[in-house]
């Protein structure tokens, strides 16, 4: 009977282990980054955008849509602005009230990952539940690489938000002018 008890005591170990290694591995290979470029996929309600961002931490993005009003979203690091480029709709919000304040704030976020555990989602990615400031963010790591690969959130008028990202680039050269906010019109 101490021999099962000790075998399934070193089975669990052995579990969690590996688990926890991941988040070792998921964590050390996010800390290198200091830039990632890359294609997205994003689908909302049943409607799919695709694009490519630049993320520079701490807490900047650009995304350049391809759709046909040609969307950008730009944080300088404090504001969000999501724009069209052809026409005049320009939205401004202070980044800590959207969800990408956890995904931009590489701070915050390697210390939400350290305090939580990752569940593995159909033996291929890592998913993590964030939460700061009543965002909420499901995070997507590769369960091979340990590299980010998608997120899903709510936008503000609550639909679902699912974005996968490829084509990954990490610490390549970035123009700093293209976390500019653009001019409104």
């Amino acid at each position: 009977m101490k021999k099962k008890i000790i075998f399934i005591f070193f089975l669990l170990n052995l579990f969690s282990y590996s688990y926890g290694s991941n988040k070792v591995k998921i964590i050390n290979n996010f800390k290198k980054i200091d830039n990632i470029s890359f294609d997205f996929k994003q689908n909302i309600n049943d409607k799919t955008e695709e694009g490519n961002c630049i993320i520079k931490y701490p807490k900047k993005i650009y995304c350049s849509y391809n759709n046909l009003k040609k969307k950008q979203l730009v944080s300088n690091g404090s504001s969000l602005v999501i724009k069209n480029r052809k026409g005049k709709e320009y939205f401004l919000y202070p980044l800590e009230q959207t969800p990408l304040e956890l995904i931009l704030n590489k701070k915050l976020l390697l210390n939400k990952l350290s305090k939580m555990e990752a569940k593995l989602i159909d033996e291929k990615y890592y998913i993590f539940y964030l939460e700061n400031n009543g965002n909420q963010i499901n995070i997507f790591f590769d369960k091979n690489s340990y590299d980010l690969i998608g997120w899903q959130t709510e936008d503000i008028y609550q639909n679902l938000v699912i974005t996968y990202i490829f084509n990954i680039k990490k610490n390549t050269e970035i123009n700093e002018k293209l976390f500019r906010l653009p001019k409104q019109h």
